[in-house]
C-alpha cells in the first residue's frame, strides 16, 4: 500500500470517530498536545463532542471552539474568533482575506503550548457567545456557495481552511457541481464525494 493509500484510509477513519478519545488515539503524532489542550477545555463550560470528525466545544449548541491535527501542525480553532479583542497576540487567520470570521492559534512539533496563556482566549471566546456576538460568513458576489456546501465549510474547520487554499477557479468548479444538481439526495452524494478531495486539494477535474 503506497503512502498517498495510508493516508487516505487514515482521514477516512478520522472522519468516523466516535469521540474525542478515539480522535486523539488516531493522531498518535499530536497525542500530547492534543490532551494538554483538551484538559484546559474541560475545565471551561464547553460541552464537548465531535462533529465532521474531529473535536468540537460547544456552549448551548453553538461552536466556541475546536480542535484539529494536520500533518505539520495542530489549531486550536474559534469560529468568531475575530471577535477576540483582549486576546489577540497569537491568533492566525489560515487565509487572510478570505476567512472572515474564523481564527486558529498553531502549534508545530516542539512548540510549549501554556494553558495559562490559551484559557484567557477560550474565556473570552465563551463570553462573546454568552452575548450572542458572531459573524457572519460571507464569500465573494462572484462565488455563489450552494446551502449544502457552506453548511459543511461552517462546520468543518478543516474542509473550510483547505477550500480557501484552492484558486477561485477550483471553488466555483465544486460550487458549480453540487448547484447543477436538482435532486436533494443527488447533492447530497455530490458533497460527499467532493469532500476528500478538497481536503487534498484537488481540483474536481484533476486526478483523484
Amino acid at each position: 500500500m503506497d503512502i498517498f493509500s495510508i493516508l487516505f484510509l487514515r482521514k477516512l477513519r478520522a472522519m468516523a470517530v466516535k469521540d474525542v478519545d478515539e480522535y486523539i488515539e488516531i493522531h498518535e503524532y499530536w497525542q500530547t498536545e492534543l490532551r494538554q489542550i483538551r484538559e484546559m477545555l474541560q475545565e471551561t463550560i464547553l460541552e464537548e463532542t465531535i462533529k465532521w470528525g474531529a473535536p468540537t466545544y460547544t456552549l448551548k449548541d453553538k461552536n466556541v471552539a475546536g480542535l484539529a491535527a494536520f500533518k505539520n501542525h495542530i489549531a486550536l480553532w474559534f469560529f468568531n474568533g475575530a471577535l477576540l479583542q483582549q486576546n489577540t497576540g497569537l491568533l492566525v487567520n489560515a487565509q487572510q482575506g478570505k476567512t472572515k470570521a474564523l481564527r486558529q492559534i498553531r502549534f508545530e512539533k516542539g512548540n510549549e503550548i501554556n494553558t495559562q496563556i490559551l484559557l484567557p482566549y477560550v474565556l473570552e471566546a465563551i463570553e462573546n457567545q454568552k452575548l450572542g456576538k458572531t459573524i457572519k460568513a460571507s464569500r465573494k458576489q462572484e462565488l455563489i456557495i450552494p446551502p449544502e456546501l457552506n453548511s459543511a465549510l461552517k462546520n468543518d474547520a478543516e474542509l473550510d481552511e483547505s477550500y480557501c487554499q484552492l484558486t477561485c477557479s477550483k471553488q466555483k468548479e465544486y460550487a458549480n457541481y453540487i448547484s447543477a444538481a436538482k435532486k436533494e439526495t443527488t447533492r447530497a452524494k455530490r458533497l460527499e464525494k467532493i469532500i476528500p478531495m478538497i481536503k487534498k486539494g484537488v481540483g474536481l477535474q484533476d486526478k483523484y
